[in-house]
């Protein structure tokens, strides 16, 4: 299963492309999308959208996981990241590429083991379960990497069952006939 996990903002858009297979880990690569400072939002939104389309054509992920927004202080900041997020959103849809979305507990939860671990923890853990030599910048990079691997972690086992169901239960085809 190829996942791309994606950790929203209008600034820096952090992504990570991961493979997972067997409980195993392959990390393909990393970045993030920038916008410059000082344009106007529709041309950073064009800017996120462009680039992200260009990484769905490139990598072909099978699902792609997306951090939950969740602000407390800047309400200014929060609606532009919250545009972001929407762009990103249709961009996965336009690609036809399955979402899921992931608040920052569960990702820590997933990647530590505790829901309440700190963003230096949860970026340690990344590391080394990746076996990375070191933590990958930016920040926003490590972060969608957390993303992907909460995915792998939370969705791994159910998407396997449902791969074997499938097989062994293959859907019924009704014959039509036409005169």
């Amino acid at each position: 299963m190829r996942i791309m996990g994606i950790d929203p903002g209008y600034a820096i858009v952090g992504w990570g492309m991961l493979d997972y297979q067997a409980s195993r880990f392959k990390m393909l690569e990393y970045g993030a999308v920038t916008t410059p400072a000082g344009l106007p939002i529709a041309d950073r939104l064009e800017m996120i959208y462009r680039d992200l389309s260009l990484l769905f054509d490139r990598f072909s992920p099978d699902g792609v996981a997306v951090e939950q927004l969740f602000f407390n202080t800047n309400h200014t900041t929060a609606i532009a990241v919250a545009m972001a997020r929407g762009v990103i959103l249709l961009c996965a849809k336009q690609h036809n590429v399955e979402l899921f979305e992931y608040t920052p507990l569960q990702i820590k939860q997933a990647v530590t083991g505790y829901g309440k671990a700190v963003k230096k923890q949860v970026m340690e853990m990344t590391r080394m379960i990746l076996n990375l030599e070191e933590i990958p910048k930016p920040d926003d990079a490590a972060d969608s990497l957390a993303v992907a691997i909460c995915h792998a972690h939370s969705a791994g086992s159910l998407m396997s069952r449902l791969k074997q169901y499938e097989a062994a239960n293959p859907p019924v085809r009704k014959k039509v006939y036409s005169r």
